[in-house]
């Protein structure tokens, strides 16, 4: 689905990611874990084509490295972005809407967004609630729902259980699941090793920049390499 060749991006001059290479096929889970400024965030701000970038990015069979934002969301691919950056003075109604501000049809963004609410029950019950107002798992669950309104293929989720207690990171992760289930391709940028690791069908190692290990979650899981000398666990 998804093909990455020689990626590279810069802030201001300052190299942050060094050609990476990088495979998601269809209806995988695959994982990006590393270490604080690593460059897991820069990764997925690149793909979505928030940050200038050069190398080759192919979806679905085609050229999207010249897009611009919009047009990648149209394509299929969804950012979920570290911190939530919902609009806390609207309703979470109105934060899903916004989520489909591409759809015209209002048949269809209804229907997606009853499609959301039966993964996200608390959120039918509180829709009228103030973003701002809810709890940071609510908040989170908020933002996961707003990007399932773009209908995407591809769901890039970046530091999901950021902050969250660990009864709703446990939570969190049951919902990731559940989206795959449902036939939507997941890419996780994740600091908990072992939670994003046990989930996925294929994880990259990324250190300062570049990918040092890559293999199937269950055999990097348990990798001394991984935990002692990338990870510092």
């Amino acid at each position: 689905m998804l093909t990455v060749k020689n990626l590279s991006v810069a802030y201001h001059d300052v190299p942050a990611i060094f050609g990476v290479d990088l495979q998601v096929n269809d209806g995988e889970i695959v994982s990006v874990v590393g270490s604080n400024g690593a460059g897991k965030s820069t990764l997925l701000k690149a793909l979505a084509g928030i940050l200038p970038r050069n190398g080759e990015i192919t979806f679905d069979g085609e050229r999207i490295d010249q897009l611009p934002p919009h047009k990648i969301v149209e394509k299929g691919i969804s950012l979920i972005p570290e911190g939530r950056m919902l609009f806390g003075k609207l309703s979470i109604y109105q934060n899903l809407v916004l989520g489909s501000y591409q759809e015209t049809d209002k048949e269809v963004r209804d229907q997606r967004i009853d499609e959301v609410y039966n993964i996200f029950p608390k959120l039918k019950e509180r829709r009228n609630q103030l973003a701002g107002t809810l709890s940071g798992g609510e908040q989170q669950m908020v933002s996961i729902a707003r990007g399932l309104m773009s209908n995407p293929k591809l769901l890039m989720l970046d530091e999901p259980s950021l902050g969250l207690a660990p009864i709703i990171v446990k939570e969190m992760f049951r919902l990731i699941q559940e989206i795959k289930d449902r036939h939507i391709t997941i890419l996780l940028v994740e600091q908990r090793l072992d939670e994003a690791l046990k989930m996925s069908d294929r994880a990259y190692v990324l250190q300062t920049g570049r990918f040092i290990m890559e293999g199937k979650g269950s055999e990097l899981i348990d990798s001394p390499a991984v935990r002692q000398a990338y990870l510092g666990l």
